[in-house]
């Protein structure tokens, strides 16, 4: 198959890295406005079945050729430009799939449903790693449980060595990251869809040594379609973000100082967002690609047979220190390549847009993952 991937940086990397490995990925073609990332890129994999392409996400005219003649084609580019690429996939009559980010983008694409069905392919948001694997692993223990009372998702990227002052690393844009500690989070409580507070509901969780006690809190865009695909279905349904003890406390100082507002302020004369000014110190500052750890829990609590029981997935994934790609470019680029090659094998059937729970076979999807060593382990205590 042919896919087309738009995008070169960290996260488009970590998916050639994929698709390059995959024996009936025959072409890979790379896309991106700035030639000197796909260079890069295309040395670092290393691979004959890429080819090099300039692009402008921007512009539907120079997208829609490229797509033509793809099986799939692939965003690894910032959420805002994916309702247009999307579009744009559409018109050019050729599945497509993104790493989302964005739950008023991602609504966005669903309504593109009834075209996407009368194109005969289909479009799949949110395949990284959460959204994307969380999404797909609660629908897989909702078909295990006959009822599902409650869903609860703790997942997070952490590095292996934290360092002052805030125990984290840039595994992904920052100013994503800024976004997910500061906009609303959308969940289901006592039946009914809430919006709540980022950086609240704080508690501990333990996980297997060397990482032990951990935080978790509510954050923007973890649920991202869920509460949607399971409104009616359960009570309870939540997303926390896990970090090291003292993370939380220490964003909400930031959060309190104005220093993730959008609002401008007046700094010698000219107007200066404070969000923008944190997301580059942040960059500057914080390390990058280092070593780290995925982590993730799905929790349910339903019936079966009418007796109350519990199921847990859990994963724990590390930085690949042979090939030096970091566990969350792995869990998140892995992800939606396998994904992007399930939709150009024709094992995902669905036609239309659809989030990943409801178009993504589970077992399937998990039993690719565990041949990149990117295990699920299931509990029923």
């Amino acid at each position: 198959m042919k896919i087309l991937l738009l995008g070169a940086g960290m996260m488009g990397r970590a998916i050639a890295y994929d698709l390059a490995r995959t024996p009936d990925v025959h072409q890979v073609v790379v896309a991106d406005l700035e030639s000197s990332k796909v260079k890069s890129l295309m040395d670092w994999v290393g691979s004959g079945k890429l080819k090099a392409d300039r692009v402008d996400v921007r512009k539907s005219s120079q997208v829609i050729p490229l797509m033509k003649g793809c099986q799939v084609a692939i965003s690894a580019v910032p959420y805002f430009f994916n309702f247009g690429l999307a579009r744009a996939a559409v018109d050019a009559g050729v599945s497509f799939c993104d790493l989302g980010g964005n739950l008023e983008t991602v609504l966005q694409e669903l309504e593109l449903s009834t075209e996407a069905k009368q194109k005969g392919i289909t479009i799949i948001p949110d395949c990284g790693f959460n959204p994307g694997i969380g999404n797909i692993l609660a629908a897989l223990g909702a078909k295990k449980l006959e009822q599902i009372e409650e869903i609860h998702i703790r997942d997070g990227g952490i590095p292996l060595e934290p360092k002052p002052p805030l125990g984290y690393t840039i595994l992904f844009s920052p100013y994503g990251l800024i976004k997910e500690y500061t906009e609303k989070s959308v969940n289901i409580r006592n039946g009914e869809l809430v919006e709540l507070e980022p950086m609240t509901e704080l508690e501990e969780v333990e996980f297997p040594p060397p990482f032990g006690r951990l935080e978790c809190f509510l954050y923007h865009g973890g649920t991202s379609t869920l509460p949607h695909s399971f409104m009616g279905k359960v009570r309870e349904l939540d997303a926390k973000c896990l970090r090291y003890p003292g993370h939380c406390e220490k964003i909400r100082v930031l959060n309190e100082l104005g220093l993730t507002s959008k609002e401008p302020v007046l700094i010698e004369g000219k107007e200066v967002k404070p969000r923008d000014l944190l997301g580059e110190v942040l960059l500057k500052n914080l390390g990058r690609e280092e070593p780290d750890a995925s982590l993730m829990r799905v929790t349910f609590k339903g019936k079966q047979g009418g007796i109350d029981k519990e199921l847990t997935y859990q994963l724990i994934d590390y930085y690949d220190y042979d090939n030096q790609i970091t566990s969350m470019m792995r869990t998140t680029g892995f992800s939606i390549s396998i994904i992007a090659q399930m939709l150009g094998r024709g094992e995902i059937s669905v036609k239309g847009a659809f989030p990943p729970e409801l178009s993504v076979p589970p077992e399937r999807f998990l039993e690719e993952l565990d041949k990149r060593g990117i295990s699920i382990y299931e509990s029923s205590p």
